[in-house]
């Protein structure tokens, strides 16, 4: 599975022939990948010009607030699912295509490019990869970055809704209340109800398990290696094989979208929450759990 879901910079930059000695990784009749750079973290506000300043050969940039979800309210949280409509206008303006295959990255560890890695799999685009270490592993390398802006030819995908599990606030608590497992993606401290920097209140969904998403990297921003992810998850609760179901969970739906892929890598097929903490804790019926 971890194939499927990461590239390296070494196959990346062959598929894009730049670097010393690099040649088409795979059959040149297939083309080269989109590249889509999702530069964004919570309280950031220059994604945008960090792309300009440099940014992978050829990548596009993709606007998290604007093009990766839909205008946040109370009721459906801060990062709602855009529309197939306003996705599929995204996305060929991006220069997908029926059959691109895509990467994503970004300057984070994947948490933020892996809400268009979820989206572009849940509006059925098959080859999605993030680019594991994202823009660091790259210049890592020794790889050179490009500035300025790059606006691709459009692209023909037709996208369709469904491509990836989803869960809505009632489906959630009946995991976290012994039907699956419900995973809490936001750092430990906000799960405990210890800070809440954004949403109205502070805490977790009860019975939820607290499962950090920075915990699935390697210091340098890397993923764990499969068999680390696979004994994380199942120190959580969470077996391989995806029994009982599973469900995650962050603040808004973004970086529980990159807890999502980590279990895929691990064999676990979960579903997404995308309301998250910023729906459930607007809805004064629903109950609010603190501590470890």
């Amino acid at each position: 599975m971890r194939e499927r879901v990461l590239v390296d910079v070494a196959t990346l930059a062959a598929d894009l022939q730049v670097g010393a000695g690099a040649g088409p990784a795979i059959d040149p009749a297939e083309g080269r990948p989109v590249v889509l750079d999702v530069r964004w973290a919570l309280g950031m506000t220059d994604g945008h010009e960090q792309y300009r300043a440099g940014h992978l050969p050829g990548a596009v940039y993709v606007d998290l607030e604007t093009e990766l979800a839909a205008h946040a309210s109370p009721a459906h949280g801060r990062h709602p699912l855009p529309s197939a409509a306003a996705f599929q206008e995204a996305a060929r303006r991006w220069g997908v295509s029926a059959g691109s295959r895509v990467v994503v990255y970004d300057s984070v560890g994947g948490t933020s490019a892996a809400r268009a890695w979820w989206l572009l799999r849940y509006f059925g685009v098959a080859d999605v990869r993030l680019l594991d270490g994202g823009i660091a592993a790259w210049t890592a390398q020794g790889l050179a970055l490009e500035p300025g802006e790059v606006t691709p030819e459009p692209g023909d995908v037709v996208v369709r809704a469904g491509g990836m599990p989803v869960l809505d606030a009632d489906e959630a608590a009946a995991l976290a209340d012994g039907a699956g497992v419900l995973l809490d993606a936001r750092a430990g401290e906000r799960y405990r109800g210890e800070v809440e920097p954004v949403d109205p209140q502070a805490g977790h969904v009860p019975g939820a398990v607290s499962a950090p998403t920075t915990e699935n990297l390697r210091p340098d921003g890397r993923f764990l290696s499969t068999a680390d992810l696979r004994r994380r998850f199942a120190d959580l609760g969470v077996p391989a094989g995806g029994d009982p179901a599973v469900g995650v969970y962050c603040g808004s739906g973004v970086t529980a979208s990159h807890e999502v892929a980590a279990l895929a890598v691990a064999g676990v097929p979960a579903a997404l929450y995308p309301g998250s903490w910023s729906q459930w804790s607007n809805d004064p019926s629903r109950e609010v759990a603190t501590g470890a």
